[in-house]
């Protein structure tokens, strides 16, 4: 049975960016990750704006809630990404991490507008959360076929 890489996305709040990325991992992992987001400060609950725009795309939220960083604390992951820079600042270390990255995405919920135009903007960085973390598979899949040829 192979083994499941954990993922864990940061950021401040954990009612946006993170959510959505985990959300998004969960969906298109292709079951090969077990994925999580929490916060430094975590919001009482998730964005409404970022439920609604992974909703759009078919994702259940059910299950999506706010989660305080120390509650990961000496878990072991595979992959720590930070997807705002005040998380990164923060970010503890994770010994047993595989990597550590950081995405810079500006907060969606600091946009003040309309509700057309401030969903307009949760979907933009929902996109731009798909699109990185598209690459991220794509980068594991050719880091995973060197290491099975290096075994050959």
């Amino acid at each position: 049975m192979k083994r499941l890489k954990r993922v864990l996305f940061l950021c401040t709040g954990n009612s946006a960016r993170s959510q959505m990325a985990e959300a998004l991992l969960r969906e298109i992992g292709e079951e090969e990750y077990q994925v999580y987001s929490a916060g430094t400060h975590p919001a009482s609950e998730v964005n409404p704006f970022a439920l609604e725009v992974l909703e759009e795309k078919g994702i259940d939220t059910t299950d999506l809630q706010p989660k305080l960083l120390q509650e990961f604390e000496g878990e072991i992951f595979d992959f720590v990404i930070t997807v705002c820079d005040n998380a990164k600042q923060e970010c503890p270390t994770f010994p047993g991490a595989r990597r550590v990255d950081h995405w810079s995405l500006e907060d969606p919920a600091a946009f003040q507008g309309t509700y057309s135009e401030t969903l307009t903007i949760f979907r933009e960085t929902r996109d731009e959360i798909e699109r990185r973390i598209r690459d991220f598979l794509l980068q594991g899949k050719t880091m995973d076929d060197s290491i099975s040829s290096l075994r050959l």
